[in-house]
């Protein structure tokens, strides 16, 4: 029974903190800030005016006026400038510059129970967390078999030192592989501002809130969810060969225009290529192909959760 340990380079934290914190988040995000406490996290999103996923993250609480959302390193500088935008009347700021904070993950078959002795008190439940003073804990899957640990490495330099001798060195690759296999989509530089939420399944990972109210981008994401069918949706897939690159283009018999886009791909621990991919549900059921109609084949597998009525 392997249990494995890496540090999250690819990911970065977002720190929000102030009085105002909560409620500049509330306002800003597609997730209800409100249920987020420091034993309770949230996967989210921001977005556009016009409903498109500008970065997605997890969301924790470190102490009482201090948020920590992780997000992809390429579009952290970005993602800070947007918020930036919109917080100027808050008491609250945002840094994108705490490089002791790094984020790490731990996973496998009793995972739980290492960390217990590592943490005391673990998670028990799917995006529970546990906070201490420059720590957060927080358990990803419902298995108890995923975790990221959020660490201020200047105030907890013991951590990620027990982390590391405590578990087995894997690497990043192997833990995207798992995020994918659970259809939870990252966004990065090449996808940002590509995808409304539903396109990314996010209605069906507990992204969105649809009782929190208004929030930027909110009327054309609430307006999808109540008075439409997306004609695109999300699906997991396997290449022949390798990793695509994220916003490569679909293709399908019998159509000339690109009918999808890659998310994110990665190659798991057996060397098998794995992908997110965004495709109208009309053409899934037609062979894809990645780059062009001659392109590399793309075969679909099986998301571990359903999606309704939405698909072909």
């Amino acid at each position: 029974m392997s249990i494995y340990f890496t540090p999250l380079d690819r990911e970065a934290l977002l720190h929000v903190e102030g009085p105002d914190a909560r409620t500049f988040l509330q306002g800003q995000t597609t997730c209800d800030v409100r249920t987020i406490d420091p034993e309770h996290a949230l996967p989210g999103a921001c977005c556009t005016p016009q409903g498109r996923i500008i970065f997605d993250f997890l969301m924790c609480q470190a102490s009482e006026h201090h948020f920590v959302l992780r997000l992809r390193r390429d579009i952290l500088k970005t993602s800070a400038a947007t918020l930036a935008k919109y917080i100027v009347f808050s008491k609250a700021v945002i840094d994108s510059e705490q490089p002791n904070w790094r984020p790490f993950a731990v996973w496998g078959d009793g995972a739980h129970e290492v960390l217990k002795r590592i943490f005391t008190t673990v998670p028990d439940a799917q995006y529970d967390c546990v906070s201490g003073p420059g720590f957060v804990l927080a358990q990803l899957d419902a298995l108890s078999q995923q975790f990221e640990c959020y660490v201020d490495t200047a105030t907890q330099p013991g951590i990620a030192a027990e982390l590391a001798s405590a578990l087995s060195p894997a690497s990043e690759d192997s833990w995207q592989a798992l995020q994918i296999e659970s259809g939870i989509a990252r966004i990065e530089t090449a996808t940002t501002e590509h995808f409304i939420p539903q396109m990314l399944n996010y209605d069906f990972t507990g992204h969105l809130s649809f009782s929190k109210g208004c929030y930027t981008g909110q009327e054309v994401v609430a307006r999808m969810h109540y008075r439409g069918t997306p004609k695109r949706r999300m699906y997991l897939a396997t290449l022949q060969d390798e990793p695509a690159t994220a916003g490569a283009l679909l293709y399908s018999n019998g159509s000339e225009q690109s009918v999808g886009t890659v998310v994110n791909s990665t190659t798991t621990i057996d060397n098998k290529c794995i992908a997110l991919v965004v495709a109208t549900t009309e053409s899934v059921t037609r062979e894809l192909h990645l780059d062009s109609i001659d392109g590399p084949l793309i075969c679909l597998g099986t998301l571990p959760y359903s999606l309704g009525n939405d698909t072909a």
